[in-house]
């Protein structure tokens, strides 16, 4: 009898190995991985451009929103005659004094001034907010008893600009000026209803937005000549100068 056996070694064979190239699979997975990286990380820095965009435009936003909330710069008041005279050497000393005092932000780089005026004890006379718009070249009046706002053209020749009124008001306080000083009357007509305040500028629609809003015209009258129609006016007092204005806003 014949025996016959197989080698273990020859009959079962090893299955083909791969040949692994050091470097090769390495390099091809970073082909994969690296447009990938390029393409999150243009995702990220695209994602954080956006946040940090909507950050400074939202945080610009909200700060022109609050700024006619913001606190006052200045609290100041003068003392002034009552007669339709200038005051000079020949005023006695003794002639009556009145003293009117008003809240005054200033937003220099816009180039406006806000006045908050309250009510003055000694006359009657409305309290109100007066808004100078030098960019606008407009004057705005927010009567806080009524609720209404007045648009008139700005009068440069007695609003004084932003930084000399700071720098006048900064004096005043320093002790440099006497608060003492006279009364300007200026009388102004109701001409026609605005329907919206968007086009006057930011900060005028900040302070008339959804209140009833009128256009003025100013009246020249000579103090002492014409006899003073009947007519239903509203007096405002403040200064926006070294002398106090009286403004009469009178409907016809």
């Amino acid at each position: 009898m014949v025996k016959v056996s197989f080698n273990k070694a020859l009959a079962i064979k090893d299955p083909k190995k791969e040949i692994l190239i050091p470097g090769v699979q390495d390099s091809e997975a970073a082909v994969l991985v690296r447009p990938q990286s390029k393409v999150w990380c243009w995702c990220f820095c695209l994602g954080l451009a956006l946040v940090l965009s909507g950050v400074v435009v939202g945080g610009a936003y909200l700060y022109r929103y609050h700024a006619l909330e913001e606190e006052q710069v200045f609290v100041c008041g003068l003392k002034y005659f009552e007669e339709d005279y200038e005051f000079d050497e020949e005023v006695e000393v003794e002639a009556p004094l009145r003293l009117i005092e008003e809240n005054v932000s200033f937003f220099e780089d816009d180039e406006v001034e806000l006045i908050k005026v309250a009510v003055p004890e000694f006359a009657d006379g409305d309290s109100a907010g007066i808004l100078h718009d030098f960019t606008m070249k407009l004057t705005a009046y927010l009567d806080l008893n009524l609720d209404k706002c007045y648009i008139i053209n700005l009068n440069t020749s007695i609003v004084m600009p932003p930084r000399d009124f700071q720098e006048f008001l900064v004096n005043i306080k320093a002790g440099m000026y006497l608060p003492q000083t006279y009364l300007v009357r200026e009388e102004m007509m109701i001409t026609e209803r605005l329907d919206s305040t968007s086009d006057l500028g930011y900060y005028i629609n900040k302070l008339c937005k959804d209140k009833d809003t009128y256009r003025l015209q100013r009246r020249e009258t000579i103090l002492g000549m014409q006899k003073r129609e009947a007519l239903n006016c509203h007096t405002i007092r403040h200064f926006e100068n070294k002398f106090v204005v009286e403004t009469l806003i009178c409907e016809p």
